[in-house]
């Protein structure tokens, strides 16, 4: 049903009632469920099928027109979605690769206010009684000695650390931010199913959830008191701050495993939305009991972290010896009171689906309260009698692995046979402590805008608890709604579900806090710099060098394809040139013919080389211009949080789109030399717009002159290494191989209209190697080495000064002398002093490469630190 055709049913059949529309393009919810759309359980009487109010009030607001155009809006979302790069990997759809889009559905689902105040009371309950149980669990450890607890599901937990016990926080507060996974039940009443306490995910994709739908009904979310999220995340930082170490001048930053991580995007997003550094473990060192932040200034001290991997990687000294994730002597820090570490590590025993059996009579023994929100009925079933209990109930019921890294999986009963059910109670029977059995709920289901039609979907609710200070919490007003896929009914991202928005509704006003209320004044924040870490300080590099590397790559090979399929034959020392240069780039492997030698092969084999297929034995050995694609996107994806989001979206197509266009060349020779020069040259295109990126769209901090010195030291080496060869291999003596060493150079144009035909050692020692005003010069590229060196000096190290008097200085060259020609023990021309300066830039840029990693990336030289 197209746009037009929604339009006129619209008019024909009930104009004027948007409520009523909606419930006639509008399917029930399955038998059992909640239907969220009309507020009540699949089997009332007709006379019920009414919208709730709320949705009633929404679609008001959305009216005739906006029925007609939910295609359109649809639409528009996931192009936005796609637009601001919004990933998750689904580890079960291999088919789709590690960048899956994010899935957002059109329509929000809405909590009214008095089921809000039901949750928040029972949320803020559990959130005191978790930390309370932490504080036990790590301290006086009441918990266990009244048997309150069973030993085996908190020492026996694979999570439990001992090396937290005694551990004090600062403020008490052990856990700042709590996930709760609430189902709504057919009844209305609100269940705990699950809790994160180790690095709950959810609270950047949910800002972004929030931004995308609001757009697509501005008009529905102005007017119907849709409770606002900024507050909560500025009482998360401020409440950080006050019990950090260094109260208000703390240093905060956010602890992501790396940008290989399935929800990567949430944590560079909320980074930028807090205003914190995004840092990885090798970002961060440990001296003398306190934490640092390795940047281009050296070592600054960090003291609070936000962490967003879980807690068995944060420490390879007393943890987990293999994780390359943490910090070593992370813990150290923790012990010895110099850090705020959000959550603190230990709390894996709370994440237990069979802890959750357990929490009524704790809440009595450790609050007096009973609790507000239950959990649904729970058994761990290394208790005989709940072992008892559950066997004949697990048909209706779910399977759940006790503990982590156990390798099973969870199971729904009523999808098990009889013989799957027999099989399961056998393995129950014989390893009871391993499983925990929970009764099933059937989920209450959201409508979603799929087909041209409203669908329900099952739909659970992540909600979150924020510390705003010592031992205190709020309730962010929204969640994260996850919703089963199509004909399922276990709502999880996981498995290929989907999201969408949470509108927490008010009876009262707005909160219109925004987070710009807590900054600091402008005068501050001018004076501020962003630190760039060392990390992002080597990749920024690398991503320098290897976008000049992939254009220097593509003109040779751009030329190498064109010589060898012109009409002439070119010369034998051009033929040379291109063979050693080609080899140099690694265009074409080690062993392939000369192209003198043979033309054909030469060829085929570049073209075989540029992007060869992954999993190929070639692939193993091309480092042609494929490969360099790939390094570069590898690079940025690194740094994704300092690029631009066009930056990024043009890295990606330009890798995909020459993959793409050399998976597709042609077997016939003649075709596929003219394809693959078409894909070249799109390539080439594309490239110049990441250039433009680099050098016009981003901010010339240190980080930006590091990507531009790493441009640079590339450009030296290549094209000194590239002319030395032409003088090598005679090729500038005639007029042929002049010109591909000119092209090469990228200097084609302004050579003809300075020297028109004129070709000499002169005129091109002039323009490729003395020109202050080409920058494709040997003397323009070293003065803007020394030129950012000089930069560096002065806001990261003084010994980047010293690294810039180590190059050669262009003041001192002189034509007349590079241009002499001299006579070689073979009785050859050439010129030697042009011969000795190209080594000597070739060998400067080398050198500089290497005291720049020494200088800015390893830190290797930095003393006292903690063992």
């Amino acid at each position: 049903m197209n746009k037009e055709a929604t339009e006129s049913l619209f008019d024909e059949t009930i104009p004027g009632q948007p409520g009523d529309w909606a419930l006639s393009i509008s399917a029930p919810a399955d038998a059992g469920h909640r239907d969220e759309l009309r507020q009540h359980s699949r089997g009332k009487a007709a006379a019920d099928d009414a919208l709730a109010p709320h949705w009633a009030s929404f679609f008001e607001h959305v009216g005739a027109d906006g029925f007609a155009d939910l295609n359109r809006r649809a639409a528009n979302l996931q192009r936005q979605v796609r637009d601001n790069g919004v990933t998750y990997n689904v580890y079960a759809d291999a088919a789709t690769g590690q960048q899956r889009p994010w899935a957002l559905d059109l329509f929000p689902t809405m909590v009214s206010a008095k089921d809000w105040a039901h949750i928040e009371t029972g949320v803020l309950q559990r959130a005191r009684l978790l930390n309370a149980m932490m504080a036990d669990l790590y301290g006086a450890g009441e918990l266990l000695k009244r048997a309150m607890l069973p030993a085996a599901l908190v020492q026996g937990h694979p999570g439990y650390l001992r090396a937290m016990q005694g551990v004090q926080p600062p403020g008490g507060t052990w856990l700042h931010i709590v996930a709760f996974d609430l189902a709504h039940g057919p009844d209305g009443r609100w269940w705990v199913v699950g809790q994160r306490t180790q690095a709950p995910s959810g609270l950047g994709y949910l800002l972004e959830n929030r931004i995308a739908i609001s757009r697509q009904f501005p008009q529905a979310f102005a007017s119907m008191k849709v409770q606002r999220l900024a507050a909560s995340y500025r009482a998360l930082m401020d409440g950080i701050k006050a019990m950090a170490p260094e109260g208000d001048n703390a240093r905060i930053a956010l602890l992501t495993p790396g940008p290989y991580n399935e929800t990567y995007f949430e944590h560079a997003y909320l980074a930028r939305y807090l205003g914190l550094t995004l840092v990885e473990g090798n970002d961060l060192t440990v001296r003398d009991q306190r934490l640092y932040l390795k940047t281009l200034k050296g070592l600054e001290p960090l003291h609070a972290l936000i962490k967003r991997l879980d807690d068995e990687w944060l420490d390879p000294l007393e943890l987990r010896s293999d994780s390359t994730l943490g910090v070593p002597g992370l813990l150290q820090v923790l012990r010895a009171g110099n850090l705020l570490l959000a959550n603190a590590p230990g709390s894996a025993p709370l994440e237990s689906s069979a802890v959750l059996g357990f929490l009524p009579a704790i809440s009595r023994h450790l609050l007096g309260e009973e609790l507000a929100l239950p959990s649904l009925a729970t058994w761990w079933c290394g208790e005989d009698a709940a072992l008892r209990e559950v066997l004949p109930l697990l048909k209706g019921s779910v399977i759940k692995p006790t503990y982590p890294r156990s390798g099973l999986e969870t199971a729904m009963g009523q999808s098990l046979s009889q013989r799957e059910l027999d099989e399961w109670s056998g393995r129950m029977v014989r390893r009871p402590e391993d499983y925990t059995v929970q009764a099933w709920l059937p989920l209450s289901q959201t409508p979603t805008w799929t087909d041209e039609r409203l669908m329900p979907r099952s739909a659970m609710l992540r909600v979150f608890a924020l510390a705003d200070g010592p031992q205190s919490w709020r309730v962010l007003p929204g969640g994260l709604v996850r919703l089963a896929p199509s004909g399922q009914l276990i709502a999880t991202m996981q498995r290929g579900g989907s999201s969408a928005d949470c509108w927490v509704l008010t009876e009262g006003a707005v909160d219109r806090t925004t987070l710009l209320q807590s900054a600091p004044s402008a005068l501050t924040i001018a004076t501020q710099k962003r630190p760039v870490t060392s990390r992002a300080a080597e990749n920024l590099f690398w991503l320098g060098r290897y976008t000049e590397r992939t254009e220097n790559s593509i003109r040779l090979a751009q030329i190498v394809l064109n010589q060898l399929s012109g009409e002439e034959p070119s010369t034998p020392a051009l033929m040379a040139w291109l063979s050693a240069t080609a080899r140099e780039h690694a265009l074409v492997l080690p062993d392939v013919p000369g192209a003198a030698q043979s033309p054909r092969v030469f060829a085929r084999s570049l073209m075989a080389a540029l992007s060869p297929s992954p999993g190929s034995p070639q692939a193993a050995q091309s480092f042609s211009v494929g490969f360099n694609l790939r390094a570069l996107k590898g690079s940025a994806a690194q740094v994704r949080e300092r690029l631009s989001q066009e930056h990024w979206s043009l890295i990606e197509r330009t890798e995909a789109a020459f993959a793409r266009d050399c998976a597709a060349l042609s077997t016939d020779a003649e075709y596929a030399t003219a394809e693959a020069l078409s894909a070249l040259k799109n390539a080439s295109a594309l490239l110049a717009a990441i250039t433009g990126s680099q050098t016009d769209r981003m901010v010339r901090d240190d980080g930006w002159r590091l990507l531009s010195v790493g441009r640079h030291i590339e450009r030296l080496i290549t094209l000194s290494r590239a002319l030395m060869l032409g003088l090598e291999h005679h090729c500038l003596r005639d007029a042929e191989g002049f010109d591909a060493v000119v092209a090469l150079f990228d200097s084609t144009i302004t050579f003809h209209a300075r020297y028109q035909q004129r070709r000499d050692m002169v005129a091109l020692i002039d323009l490729l190697v003395l020109d202050r005003d080409n920058p494709r010069s040997l003397a323009w590229v070293l003065q803007t080495l020394r030129s950012r060196l000089a930069r560096l000096a002065e806001s990261a190290n003084p010994q980047d000064a010293e690294l810039a008097m180590t190059l050669p200085d262009p003041n001192t060259w002189v034509l007349q002398d590079l241009s002499n020609w001299q006579r070689t023990p073979e009785d050859q021309r050439t010129c030697g002093d042009l011969v000795t300066l190209l080594g000597t830039c070739e060998q400067a840029a080398g050198n500089l490469s290497d005291e720049i990693s020494r200088l800015h990336f390893s830190h290797a030289d930095r003393k006292n630190q903690s063992i």
